[in-house]
């Protein structure tokens, strides 16, 4: 007969003081650095989606007597070279910031990912003249490449989106055919096929999600990438074009006052530094947490 487990027994064994019970925190949220960049992008987020609300001016409206104004109570951040409040600009320039970073990162993402599945499945001449076309578009610095497109459709935010997205896609391209020359051969792929699923169920609903990981931490990346390419592209003139709040444009309005103004240029140089940096952070916490290299050890 068993013998019966011992009170005192028993209350060790609780789920709580279990080893295998006990719950973890998933592993983004244990890295203090990680969580850290999650509150700058949740504050610029915030501040982005309420800047009607904040800003306590329009970010257009000129106040000629009161240009140049150092940061007071009445202009938080002060005021430019046309008496414009920074504070407001800074937060309008959030909202257009952010919205270029998603708009790239998804068009990019979804055109890459798309040819890249295409490509790694299809295999034969399909991937040879997709690999071709990536390699085009790697043969020249992004930054140039920006430059030019821009250029040529003309220096406005939509065009300066476009122009980002179209040298950023080849990344996409090449990672999802990595992933898919990886898993086209197993089991559970090869199962699929030869019981007749289509070829565009087993990319989307097979591929697909065996793929996202490195295009997931990709993304987070170049939403930071997309951001700075920009304001960089902003400050030379093909980009947003003044008056527009974008931060990009306000460094470049500043810089003639670097020795007697600095806030119209620091406030959203540290903008744009804030935000990039908080993306990498983010970035490097979701490589940490889904590459399986490195799970066992988090």
């Amino acid at each position: 007969m068993a013998q019966a487990i011992s009170p005192d027994l028993d209350a060790t064994l609780t789920p709580a003081s279990h080893p295998r019970k006990r719950r973890r925190l998933p592993a983004p949220l244990r890295s203090p650095l990680t969580m850290a960049g999650l509150g700058i992008i949740t504050v610029f987020v915030i501040l982005a989606l309420l800047a009607p609300l904040l800003a306590p001016y329009e970010p257009q409206q000129q106040k000629l007597a009161q240009r140049l104004k150092p940061p007071t109570t009445e202009h938080f951040l002060g005021t430019d070279q046309l008496g414009r409040d920074m504070w407001s600009r800074l937060l309008w320039g959030a909202r257009i910031s952010l919205t270029i970073g998603l708009v790239v990162v998804l068009s990019a993402g979804i055109f890459g990912t798309t040819l890249g599945l295409i490509s790694g499945y299809a295999g034969g001449i399909v991937d040879e003249a997709l690999m071709r076309l990536t390699d085009i578009f790697f043969s020249f610095p992004a930054l140039i490449l920006a430059m030019a497109i821009a250029g040529a459709l003309g220096p406005n935010l939509v065009n300066t989106m476009i122009a980002i997205a179209v040298v950023t896609w080849p990344v996409y391209a090449r990672l999802a055919r990595a992933q898919v020359l990886s898993l086209r051969e197993r089991e559970f792929i090869q199962a699929a096929i030869a019981i007749g699923v289509p070829t565009p169920r087993v990319l989307w609903r097979h591929l697909l999600p065996n793929s996202l990981a490195p295009l997931l931490v990709q993304a987070s990346f170049d939403m930071g990438a997309a951001i700075l390419a920009a304001a960089g592209l902003s400050f030379i003139g093909f980009g947003a074009q003044p008056p527009t709040p974008e931060w990009g444009v306000m460094i470049s309005e500043g810089r003639k006052y670097v020795g007697t103004q600095p806030w119209l240029s620091l406030f959203p140089a540290l903008a744009i530094l804030m935000t990039v940096a908080a993306f990498n952070l983010i970035g490097d916490g979701l490589r940490d947490a889904l590459d399986p290299r490195l799970r066992s050890e988090l």
